[in-house]
């Protein structure tokens, strides 16, 4: 069994854990489910699966995942999200990676493809992010930021890449993908807010019909026909809302000021 750590993050994903950790079972004695709170059972069956679940209230997914590493016991780590899974061809490329001894770079990209309701297997059009998820973690760490979902690598640090690719079920219906990329804007919009970013209000009237463009066309969305446009445009409403909600906290903020400095020169 490779010398590999496999960590997952989730809430509520009793519905789709299971066949995320099925399928790395055999890739790791060390498989960590951190928890933020789950009321439908995920940390049971992710326990009775042979994961070790530990809990951890929400701060964020940078947080959250640097959270997860310092509690994995071997120095090459594997991420996973919960609607994720690794089909048996990337299963056999990660076990050769080690069986030839230390990988011969201390960091892998790793493909990540779509597969939408009503699919069993990746559209041969799918867009695919590339990320890295194996990684020494003394070469690498995920983000701090509460939002950016990233490993920031070691200066001079050049990953390599793996021919297979993750299977994503990411999402479960287009009103919880709405839910999920709603709650997500949020978040978003505190990052902003922290970080101290103001974006133009001109941004306004052309993040929908351009976030759109960039998913259907962009991201090749128009492969899945009808459901791709309606996934296209769940995405271009949900880069909306950061913007809306980010423009209303500020003028929102602007009009409080006015209130407690009725004198000041705006």
């Amino acid at each position: 069994m490779p010398p590999l750590s496999v960590f997952i993050i989730a809430r509520n994903e009793a519905d789709r854990i299971g066949a995320t950790i099925r399928a790395v079972r055999d890739l790791t004695d060390d498989l960590v489910v951190v928890d933020s709170g789950s009321t439908d059972g995920t940390q049971a069956l992710a326990a009775e699966l042979g994961a070790r679940v530990i809990h951890n209230d929400w701060p964020g997914y940078g947080p959250q995942k640097r959270f997860a590493e310092a509690q994995c016991r071997h120095t090459w780590l594997l991420n996973l999200d919960a609607d994720e899974v690794v089909p048996a061809a990337l299963s056999a490329e990660i076990r050769a990676l080690f069986a030839r001894g230390e990988p011969e770079r201390p960091a892998w990209r790793i493909g990540i493809a779509e597969i939408f309701p009503g699919e069993d297997r990746p559209h041969p059009l799918a867009y695919r992010l590339t990320p890295v998820r194996l990684y020494r973690r003394d070469r690498g760490r995920y983000s701090a930021s509460p939002v950016h979902d990233r490993v920031e690598l070691e200066p001079g640090v050049e990953p390599g890449r793996l021919r297979g690719k993750i299977h994503h079920f990411s999402v479960r219906s287009l009103g919880d993908q709405l839910d999920k990329l709603n709650r997500y804007s949020d978040q978003q919009a505190d990052d902003l807010e922290a970080r101290g970013v103001v974006i133009p209000t001109w941004r306004i009237f052309v993040e929908l019909p351009g976030n759109f463009l960039k998913a259907y066309l962009g991201r090749r969305h128009f492969a899945r026909g009808t459901y791709g446009f309606l996934t296209a445009m769940n995405y271009a409403i949900s880069r909306h809302l950061r913007i809306a909600k980010h423009y209303e906290r500020r003028r929102t903020a602007a009009r409080r000021d006015r209130v407690d400095r009725p004198d000041a020169t705006f």
